[in-house]
């Protein structure tokens, strides 16, 4: 039958979902390890694989046929052509992480809204300062949402019930979304991006997108206008936004991922004090390996029966 490996923790992987993966391939062999010598050893024979691979253990396993990668981003393959190339199909998570992370762009633009940057920095001063003057409101502002995938979607149902308006920027822009009132291709960026209060990026990162938000970008936004970034750091330019924010472009900045992670000590944007920065983590939740899980085990039912998978990347446009 298959060869299943599952790059977990075999406490991680509970026995019910041993029991499902059971019903689901009947006779099928599953190995269940994150042990890089035994991950090693299963490689040349597996069929499937669930979870995260390096680009070299990938390259070991030569009878792949299916790869469930546990994220959603795989930015990755424009750095190994080579594996781009090759006869196997590649899944992701894309899904997983609509909840915790269009949550996490509205606490950041509900902080700039409501001026919790400046209040947080008064309350480690011991400071009593009222930020009355600099606050705003959500309803009846257009938020302009590059990238209307899952979450995408998600955050456009979120905005709706703040009462703003949203338009979409996405590649298929015949392709309506709930809550999306425009929708548009890449060519409406810089023609949407002046009437835009809150700019959200959730675009993975590919040869078109690497810094879509350059400075011809960044002086297109109002000067009242914040930028949220929780895709990829190099589909803005960091450069070009640091001087944007330093010489009023735009208002701020929320920021979730960065052209080099860590964020370097002497990035500029640390002491910006119109810039959110949050370390990488809108995509934490404690209900990520269920929900990724769940989509493993729909994908398996479907690979058995023959039926086309479900989040198939493309290999060669990396999304």
């Amino acid at each position: 039958m298959y060869t299943i490996l599952i790059t977990q923790k075999e406490a991680e992987v509970a026995a019910a979902t041993r029991a499902e993966i059971a019903r689901l391939a009947p006779g099928a062999r599953v190995i269940i390890t994150d042990d890089r010598d035994a991950i090693a050893a299963a490689l040349p024979a597996v069929d499937i694989v669930a979870g995260h691979l390096s680009a070299a253990q990938l390259g070991q396993a030569v009878n792949l046929r299916w790869y469930q990668q546990w994220g959603a981003g795989a930015d990755w393959l424009a750095r190994h052509p080579e594996l781009a190339e090759r006869d196997f199909v590649l899944t992701n998570a894309s899904g997983v992480h609509a909840i915790n992370i269009s949550e996490h762009i509205f606490a950041l633009l509900l902080a700039f809204a409501r001026g919790l940057p400046a209040a947080f920095g008064a309350q480690a001063r011991g400071e009593w300062q009222r930020q009355g003057d600099a606050v705003f409101e959500l309803a009846g502002k257009t938020l302009l949402l590059v990238g209307v995938g899952a979450i995408g979607q998600r955050t456009a149902h979120l905005a709706s019930a703040f009462g703003l308006r949203v338009w979409g920027i996405r590649r298929h822009p015949g392709r309506a979304a709930p809550g999306v009132e425009r929708m548009g291709d890449m060519a409406r960026l810089h023609e949407w991006l002046p009437e835009a209060d809150f700019v959200v990026l959730t675009i993975p990162l590919t040869a078109e997108t690497r810094h879509v938000i350059d400075e011809a970008a960044l002086r297109r936004m109002k000067r009242t206008a914040y930028l949220i970034n929780i895709g990829r750091g190099a589909t803005v330019d960091e450069a070009a936004l640091a001087r944007g924010l330093r010489e009023g472009w735009l208002a701020g900045a929320g920021l979730d991922v960065f052209e080099q992670e860590p964020l370097p000590a002497g990035s500029p944007l640390w002491a910006m004090p119109n810039v959110i920065i949050t370390a990488h983590y809108s995509g934490a939740t404690p209900e990520y390996q269920p929900r990724a899980m769940a989509i493993f085990l729909e994908n398996l039912r479907r690979f058995v029966q023959g039926e086309e998978l479900q989040n198939i990347v493309d290999k060669r446009l990396g999304y």
